[in-house]
């Protein structure tokens, strides 16, 4: 199957879960897929879906990490900024540090307009309240008002990283929600997005028959040929 995510699936994973995508990508093997620390800023908003566009952080070293350093235009987080293809997600590696920001408001505003799909970091951001009236997608563990240069030396992009202790490849696909941010390898995306559509329908069907009372015995799993008949019938009547 292709790498590159069909307009479809991609529609798809907007509307699954992180916890049903995790399971998908459990059955294939893939246990570490969930970013640990970075969560949503303002929870609520649409799901985040888009491929990876990364940017790694070392630590900063003060003969080098100045505020006259954001000068020059091919500074890593200036120039990610302004080369985050549209579509895409900026994922930033920082470590797991959020004693200073990984980026701020304005940063995070121009990467919304140039068309970016999210942002994630798994250090923190500055001007959080200004980045949650933005309506971009937007992850991290915590609040850090100080800048980056602090605690951040910005020195590669478009390469693989680690954010959230999870591997993230350019061009993996990052699926957000309000429970965190999931990594799913491009090779397997439209398989994984076709396979958790079908997961959620049915996930949806026995919610409906938990709340009205039935039992989970035979149901999920579903181990009994009722159920899968049940599901059929379901599934017809909403067109699911």
């Amino acid at each position: 199957m292709s790498q590159t995510l069909t307009p479809e699936n991609r529609e798809k994973l907007r509307h699954v879960s992180t916890a049903t995508l995790t399971t998908a990508l459990f059955k294939r093997g893939l246990r570490n897929t969930f970013m640990q620390g970075p969560r949503r800023i303002d929870a609520g908003g649409p799901a985040m879906v888009g491929e990876a566009y990364t940017m790694r952080y070392i630590p900063a070293r003060e003969d080098l990490d100045r505020l006259e350093a954001f000068k020059d235009p091919a500074h890593p987080q200036r120039k990610g900024i302004e080369s985050c293809p549209p579509g895409h997600v900026f994922v930033i590696d920082s470590r797991g540090d959020p004693r200073a920001a990984s980026a701020g408001s304005i940063l995070v505003a121009r990467l919304m307009r140039r068309g970016a799909a999210g942002i994630v970091t798994d250090g923190g951001f500055r001007d959080t309240p200004g980045i949650a009236a933005l309506g971009i997608p937007a992850y991290h563990a915590r609040p850090a008002a100080p800048t980056n240069l602090i605690r951040h030396h910005a020195v590669d992009l478009d390469v693989p990283i680690g954010c959230g202790d999870v591997a993230v490849y350019p061009r993996d696909i990052l699926v957000g929600d309000d429970e965190g941010v999931v990594v799913i390898p491009a090779a397997i995306a439209n398989e994984v997005a076709a396979e958790a559509h079908e997961m959620t329908a049915f996930e949806d069907f026995v919610m409906e028959r938990v709340q009205a009372g039935q039992t989970i015995v035979g149901l999920y799993p579903p181990t009994q040929e009722k159920t899968v008949q049940d599901f059929e019938a379901w599934r017809k009547r909403n067109g699911r």
